[in-house]
């Protein structure tokens, strides 16, 4: 799943996206998170505190199908916003625009673009980050798999970027669509808590296995949250955690073990 952070405002942006796209269904609730599943894909809103302001390193590509779809759905997301691209026509796309919410959540919305999703993630490497997209690719590929590169185009001599970097990038995970660029662009932002990946498993087998593979040459973070390499986090979660912390003998227990680990150990919070 997809983790948004918010400061206080994360039942408020999951019913504004309820309201803009549609498609929507809600999962579960209470005041720290709020889950739900958003053209199929599943989202989870965490309110973390005002620590890691969402920034435009990621942003969510959705596919429309008519002009109308496009002009609805932006005039609803630029409200309170703004706009990175102006939606018009794009020599990618008869109609295209990239957009920041009033959330601070950046969106690519598009004509013509085909995925096995209607809504996608685009990861965009920038400042020392940038030119990695095709290692990242790779190394996501190999750790979640199936996995697919679906389309890799190149930036050209003559195109207002370094030569070879990957201008955009389709593949996917398990199943689902990612998108991935690099830029030279002189954009301050990188990679950060904002917008993270959650992986929730059965076993400490791939606990450790993701963990280890991911946290190398990246950092460890707390609550089964980690930095990769190029610095984008993931939480790797059991997936009996969400029984454990709801059993009401031992949940608030199971709370206090598991806020001081770094990465989880299911027979300690079973333990708890």
């Amino acid at each position: 799943g997809t983790c948004l952070w918010f400061d206080g405002k994360a039942k408020e942006a999951a019913l504004f996206y309820k309201e803009v796209f549609g498609e929507f269904e809600m999962i579960s609730e209470n005041p720290m998170a709020v889950n739900y599943q958003l053209f199929g894909r599943r989202f989870m809103h965490l309110n973390g505190g005002p620590g890691y302001p969402i920034n435009a390193s990621i942003s969510f590509f959705v596919n429309m199908k008519t002009e109308e779809e496009i002009e609805a759905t932006w005039s609803k997301l630029i409200q309170g916003g703004d706009a990175l691209m102006p939606l018009g026509t794009y020599p990618w796309s008869t109609k295209y625009g990239w957009c920041k919410d009033q959330y601070g959540v950046n969106w690519q919305l598009m004509m013509g673009h085909e995925s096995s999703c209607k809504i996608m993630p685009n990861l965009m490497f920038t400042g020392t980050n940038n030119g990695r997209a095709k290692e990242a690719i790779d190394f996501y590929s190999s750790l979640f798999e199936p996995a697919k590169t679906i389309q890799i185009s190149q930036y050209e001599k003559g195109e207002n970027d370094t030569e070879g970097h990957i201008k955009y990038a389709q593949f996917e995970l398990l199943g689902l669509p990612f998108g991935a660029m690099d830029s030279t662009g002189p954009y301050k932002f990188q990679f950060n808590e904002g917008v993270s990946f959650m992986l929730v498993v059965d076993t400490q087998d791939e606990i450790d296995n993701y963990w280890n593979q991911l946290v190398d040459g990246g950092a460890p973070g707390r609550c089964g949250w980690l930095k990769d390499k190029f610095g984008f986090s993931w939480q790797i979660v059991p997936s009996i955690l969400g029984k454990l912390v709801s059993d009401p003998e031992k949940g608030q227990r199971v709370i206090q073990v598991f806020s001081q680990m770094k990465k989880f150990n299911i027979q300690t919070l079973i333990n708890a």
